[in-house]
């Protein structure tokens, strides 16, 4: 029996990838290290920001009764962290208001919905990588919007927090300092932000387990390893082969950054392989792979 799957950010960076995955195809940089999902298992009813305002309570409840899921992917999200600092009312409308009403819109068709959190409602003081129960105290606007956005939902939700996304496609850190590496250039990078990088194929994989299994409550996903942004984009350079990566600490910014970011928010995915069997591979493994399949 086909499943059926409503995706929203559908054209993000990790829904293009979903969107991919959910087909039985494997997405630029992505792996088997669990086995591939076979074609027709699910229909992928994808929709971007234009099709689906999740901010708006009453298209969000037409759209979900129309269509009618068996389970809904929530990846649409304002991401902006900076941008959050001085757009709070936008950044909770969606984060917060949007992904109440779908879980709630999703909750009355009898679809399990899954939406993604952050490493973000952490405020790194941990020594250690942050377990799914640890104390959250995000620093800024964009962490407590996530925060309240899993307190905003039931615990039958699938609440999955990533963190540092990458994907071979879309926006982000890895895909933006690429060429400049490659033609031999210069780029600074701090060493007093360590985290797990997740990258978008991997993450969009596991999201299928989710489908099949509903386990409800709050999970870690990430890439395994902790690095810091100048390992990562060290890292980039040596696969690159090209290019000079300089460390920095983040006082060093010039201009600062509106947001404060935590100093540790690496993530901890044991609870992912004890109850779900599921093994992420390494971050290095999936950078390799990212800028492999890079666009």
């Amino acid at each position: 029996m086909t499943t059926r799957v409503l995706i929203t950010g559908a054209y993000g960076q990790v829904g293009v990838d979903c969107v991919d995955t959910f087909n039985g195809l494997v997405p630029p940089g992505g792996s088997t290290f669990l086995p591939a999902v076979p074609s027709g298992e699910f229909d992928v009813i994808a929709v971007s920001h234009h099709d689906l305002d999740v901010a708006d309570e009453a298209m969000v409840n037409r759209v979900v009764e129309m269509i009618r899921p068996d389970a809904i992917v929530h990846l649409a999200a304002y991401t902006a962290v900076d941008k959050a600092e001085t757009d709070e009312a936008t950044c909770r409308a969606v984060n917060v208001d949007g992904t109440r009403f779908l879980a709630e819109a999703g909750e009355r068709v009898g679809a399990h919905v899954i939406a993604i959190s952050s490493d973000y409602v952490f405020d790194g003081s941990n020594e250690r990588a942050y377990l799914e129960d640890d104390e959250r105290n995000p620093l800024g606007a964009y962490g407590r919007s996530k925060r309240d956005g899993e307190d905003a939902v039931s615990p039958s939700v699938s609440m999955i927090r990533a963190s540092w996304v990458m994907g071979s496609r879309g926006k982000n850190v890895v895909r933006a300092v690429r060429d400049r590496l490659a033609g031999g250039g210069e780029v600074r990078f701090v060493t007093d932000q360590v985290g797990t990088p997740t990258m978008a194929a991997d993450l969009s994989r596991v999201l299928v387990e989710f489908v099949r299994h509903r386990p409800g409550g709050i999970w870690h996903v990430a890439n395994a390893g902790e690095v810091s942004w100048f390992d990562v984009i060290r890292a980039e350079a040596e696969i690159v082969g090209a290019g000079t990566v300089l460390p920095i600490v983040t006082s060093e910014l010039s201009p600062a950054p509106l947001a404060t970011r935590p100093a540790h928010s690496a993530l901890d995915t044991s609870k992912l392989r004890r109850e779900l069997g599921i093994d992420m591979p390494s971050w290095r493994d999936g950078l390799q792979r990212l800028l492999e399949g890079a666009e």
